[in-house]
């Protein structure tokens, strides 16, 4: 059982005026990583923001992306290396081209590239394109979708995104149906990374936590506390416990 947990605060329900403070007031209280938003007004009926403001995050937060030495490929240069800051930056890229993105959000110092089952009919190239872009492979699916769509992907990519809300705004209503999906992946896929994301929060943390949900996305519930780092740990502990307990159990 290779999988930790780990909590990525929900940027999109931070005070977007003052986003650089913002996320590393959230770092300051125990994130593990952030998560940032991304709608095209397409995909989702929603507009947030794209490569420019992550490249900006990057300044802002001291950790610029540092680049190794270059490598000719197919008559152009290539990087040959990607190496990051300690801040994740997880992109969840609510959006209907994520081919078009993959490129300027790896140079802007992403980290992890989330895409969407439903935005592609060819999954394949795309994640390949991800990794060669030096990030890790998100793979996220609407309720509506079946987890079996995502399942033949599984073992090609770093983490599956289970949405636990209908993608597009924040403070919808958890779905726990959803955790039907988080169960079936956990017992197939053991070791690899799932994340929950809308709706997550201290009362239903358990729900997430007890169906093997290991990366936990928490919008307003952390970015609206008065006291997030409390929050921050609370889901963490639940989550761990789960683990813990998982892992006695097999």
């Amino acid at each position: 059982m290779a999988y930790g947990c780990r909590i990525g605060p929900s940027i999109l329900n931070s005070d977007l005026a003052r986003l650089g403070t913002e996320c590393r007031r959230m770092l300051d209280c125990g994130a593990d990583y952030l998560h940032l938003d991304v709608m095209d007004g397409h995909f989702v009926p929603n507009i947030t923001f794209g490569h420019p403001v992550v490249e900006c995050l990057r300044k802002e937060l001291g950790q610029e992306p540092f680049f190794g030495h270059r490598v000719r490929e197919g008559g152009r240069l290539t990087h040959s290396s990607h190496l990051m800051g300690s801040i994740f930056v997880d992109m969840h890229m609510m959006v209907s081209k994520p081919e078009q993105w993959v490129k300027p959000m790896a140079v802007a110092g992403a980290n992890q590239y989330t895409f969407h089952l439903e935005a592609t009919n060819n999954p394949g190239p795309l994640i390949k394109d991800i990794r060669e872009s030096c990030m890790k492979v998100g793979l996220a699916i609407k309720p509506g979708t079946s987890v079996e769509e995502l399942a033949p992907w599984a073992n090609q990519i770093d983490m599956a995104l289970v949405m636990t809300v209908e993608p597009g705004f924040g403070g919808q209503k958890f779905m726990g149906d959803m955790m039907q999906k988080v169960h079936w992946l956990r017992m197939q896929f053991p070791s690899l990374d799932i994340e929950v994301d809308g709706g997550v929060g201290p009362d239903t943390i358990h729900k997430c936590a007890e169906a093997g949900a290991n990366m936990i996305v928490s919008g307003s519930a952390v970015m609206k506390s008065d006291d997030p780092r409390s929050v921050i740990n609370l889901l963490r502990n639940v989550c761990v416990e789960a683990i813990q307990k998982r892992s006695l159990d097999r």
